[in-house]
């Protein structure tokens, strides 16, 4: 009779030890740093821990680089900017299409993000310097497209070499005289992960760009959505519903964006932020300069879609609004109910772990969550403390050197333009509601106790937190999808959907909830083997044996 194998109930504490028996004590030591077991509670802080700190090196990183957040996240869902890369093919080719950000050419049918700029730095212009180069490229642009914008990057060379790529774009401007130059020094070195290039990217962009328009767009109800780069047709969904609902959105930043969106933020009543890590700092800006207060919103799965919904309309405290979103809500919502209970009977008490970006671990959550499924462990490639703690530790944090990198702007109220939204009389009466201004709770409380938060997951954490929880379904992003798979688990990816999407708003999560279902239930996984599984042992021989 054959033996039952015997399954072992690893603890938390049993978990992170297994993750961390492998290193060397000096790698273990900074590692269980950020490796935290969740013990948040509304009557205890949530622990600490630390994140946005280098990667250790010789540790396979999920993370990407400072010029990726720029370029790629923040600048590349830009419709009718030219990016042009000021480095090697390759950095351009990365970040060329391949988070899948989709976009509508608008009525003038201006759309450059199907195109790869670069000025193709060789040896040569590493040894003699590629300003010149970098001019004649901006000129090309310039005489091909006639953009409102162009937007030069910096790669690592360029940095290294100490091409003055702001100097380059300011003579351009002022030559061209109708066209705005701008640069970004987003080194690819220049910080810890991609969040630096978000931050680099805020910074130019508000500095640029928000402002340029003075007149003001038409509509009621004035937003501007931050942190939504419309992924698979997110944004798309998100703006069916806001039309729907009689809300304007003045700007995305930056799914589906146009010069022109993001020249007229300053018009807007409110901002809402998506994504609290990669588009904090305009909202903060904004609000310092024009007095556009924030909220925290998010609009991945339809509870919570709703919830931000008569967040926006208890803000505007327009009896019309707040009537309107109701009816929206009661409509779009019977299908939604229809599909999670059917997707429930076959979803309820499944698993799944998450590591991805800097605020979808905890959006997608909230989606699972709707499935009735269960997440065991989830984390950030690029958070900061406050994406996990929330932000009132914002105070705490300390400045490290690699912060010192990214420039910090000064910005001041606008002479001429600031105009606070609310009076501190209207502020102080829906906080008194229980209304949340410039608020984020962060990951850690709506994870449950004991489950395990991990900061910078690495492929070999990756792989043995697989093999040690067996989830059912894993989440994060294309480097780590075939070796997941290749463990015998589904693996979803939520940087870029695969070829799925949208899957924000009603009709999102509906896809959402049919996707996962498919993944989590099939059969096919059950039959993966890597080779080393069907054989452990590798033979070989040299050539001339």
């Amino acid at each position: 009779m054959a033996k039952t194998k015997k399954v072992v109930q690893f603890t938390a504490t049993d978990i992170k030890e297994e993750l961390l028996k492998k290193y060397p004590p000096k790698v273990a030591r900074k590692r269980a740093k950020q490796i935290m077991i969740n013990e948040a509670t509304e009557a205890e802080p949530a622990p600490e821990i630390v994140a946005n700190v280098r990667t250790i090196p010789g540790i396979i990183t999920m993370r990407g680089c400072t010029y990726a957040g720029c370029k790629g996240v923040i600048m590349g869902p830009t419709r009718d900017i030219v990016n042009l890369v000021h480095g090697p093919i390759g950095c351009s080719f990365y970040a060329w299409l391949t988070r899948r950000n989709q976009t509508d050419a608008g009525t003038d049918g201006e759309n450059y993000m199907p195109y790869c700029f670069s000025t193709d730095m060789q040896d040569q212009d590493i040894i003699f310097g590629g300003e010149k180069k970098l001019e004649a490229a901006i000129q090309e642009a310039y005489d091909l497209f006639h953009p409102k914008g162009i937007a030069v990057f910096a790669t690592c060379p360029v940095g290294l070499i100490g091409d003055d790529i702001h100097a380059v774009a300011k003579k351009m401007k002022a030559q061209f005289g109708d066209c705005n130059v701008f640069a970004f020094s987003c080194e690819g070195y220049k910080g810890v992960s991609q969040s630096a290039g978000h931050h680099i990217a805020n910074n130019q962009v508000f500095t640029h760009l928000v402002g340029e328009n003075e007149v003001a767009p038409e509509g009621e109800y004035k937003i501007n959505l931050l942190g939504e780069y419309n992924i698979g047709g997110d944004g798309f969904e998100i703006d069916r519903v806001f039309k729907k609902c009689g809300i304007t959105n003045i700007a995305t930043f930056s799914g589906n964006s146009s010069y022109d969106q993001f020249a007229s933020a300053q018009h807007a009543d409110l901002s809402c932020v998506m994504c609290h890590r990669s588009i904090n700092y305009v909202a903060d800006m904004l609000e310092t300069k024009y007095g556009i207060p924030w909220i925290k919103v998010n609009f991945i799965g339809a509870e919570a879609t709703a919830k931000s919904l008569r967040k926006i309309a208890e803000y505007f405290g327009d009896k019309k609004l707040i009537d309107r979103v109701e009816a929206v809500i009661a409509e779009e919502m019977p299908e939604v109910l229809a599909v999670s209970e059917d997707v429930k009977t076959r979803t309820n008490g499944k698993t799944a772990m998450m590591f991805v970006g800097g605020s979808r671990a905890h959006h997608y959550n909230e989606l699972f969550q709707e499935m009735g499924m269960k997440t065991i462990s989830a984390g950030y490639e690029f958070g900061h403390r406050d994406d996990y703690e929330g932000r009132q530790v914002i105070p705490d944090l300390k400045v490290d050197a690699d912060s010192r990198n990214i420039e910090e702007i000064t910005v001041v109220a606008d002479e001429k333009l600031y105009n606070p939204r609310k009076t501190p009389e209207e502020i102080k009466a829906l906080e008194d509601a229980g209304y949340e201004f410039k608020h984020y709770d962060g990951l850690n409380p709506d994870m449950d106790k004991g489950s395990i938060i991990i900061d910078d997951l690495n492929q070999y954490e990756a792989e043995k937190l697989v093999e040690l929880l067996k989830p059912d379904i894993f989440c994060a992003g294309i480097k780590e999808k075939f070796s997941i798979q290749k463990l015998g688990v589904p693996m979803k990816q939520l940087h870029s959907y695969d070829s799925g999407g949208p899957y924000a708003g009603f009709k999102g999560a509906v896809n959402f909830y049919k996707e996962i279902d498919r993944l989590v239930n099939s059969k096919v996984w059950s039959y993966m083997k890597a080779p080393w599984q069907e054989s452990p042992e590798l033979t070989g021989k040299f050539v001339w044996e």
